[in-house]
């Protein structure tokens, strides 16, 4: 009976990337916290072009809708340029996350993350309160959700152990620091 309550997991399927993947499932806050500079740079120069645009065009072609009609509008503009850096910032992100862009330095950080939560014994991807079948439905369901984002917004706020990558390399790494640390204490003693 317990045998058939089972779910066999299909594993995720591979994008072909000239990058390592690190994630097909990241969760949001990481996303965030992996996020370089330019990211910000760039969705905030994406959200200033709307209300920036929208402004040069009043000037440029007066619209004459009265003295309310144009802030409205601007605050409007305002909030789609928002909307939009937002989004180029979350898309840059996953990006590097998916392997489809240049991403050496997210590597570096989640080899090191990783690393240093197998060492705490801390579990790699947190802790859930969600059923294990549950937390493989949310994956199933935000898996590379970001490619259609900008149709429905869809992200991963579950901790979950379906990412789509092997983490046997982050044992493996960490195992091999902590037995360079018992040598070079072994040596200095």
């Amino acid at each position: 009976m317990a045998a058939e309550n089972q779910r066999v997991l299909v594993p995720p399927k591979r994008a072909n990337t000239d990058y390592p993947l690190i994630d097909s499932d990241p969760h949001l806050r990481r996303v965030i916290r992996y996020a370089r500079p330019s990211d910000y740079a760039v969705a905030g120069g994406m959200a200033a072009i709307s209300p920036l645009a929208f402004w040069v065009m009043e000037r440029v072609s007066p619209s004459h809708v009265g003295k309310g009609g144009f802030p409205p509008l601007m605050r409007l503009a305002t909030a789609i340029g928002l909307l939009g850096g937002l989004h180029i910032f979350y898309q840059r992100s996953c990006n590097r996350f998916y392997g489809f862009t240049e991403n050496s330095r997210e590597v570096e950080m989640d080899m090191r993350e990783m690393v240093d939560k197998v060492k705490k014994g801390e579990p790699l991807y947190g802790t859930s309160k969600l059923s294990p079948y549950l937390q493989s439905v949310a994956a199933r369901n935000s898996r590379y959700s970001e490619l259609f984002v900008h149709v429905l917004p869809w992200f991963n706020i579950v901790n979950h152990n379906h990412h789509g990558v092997d983490t046997a390399k982050y044992y493996q790494q960490a195992e091999r620091e902590l037995e360079a640390e018992r040598l070079a204490k072994a040596q200095s003693a």
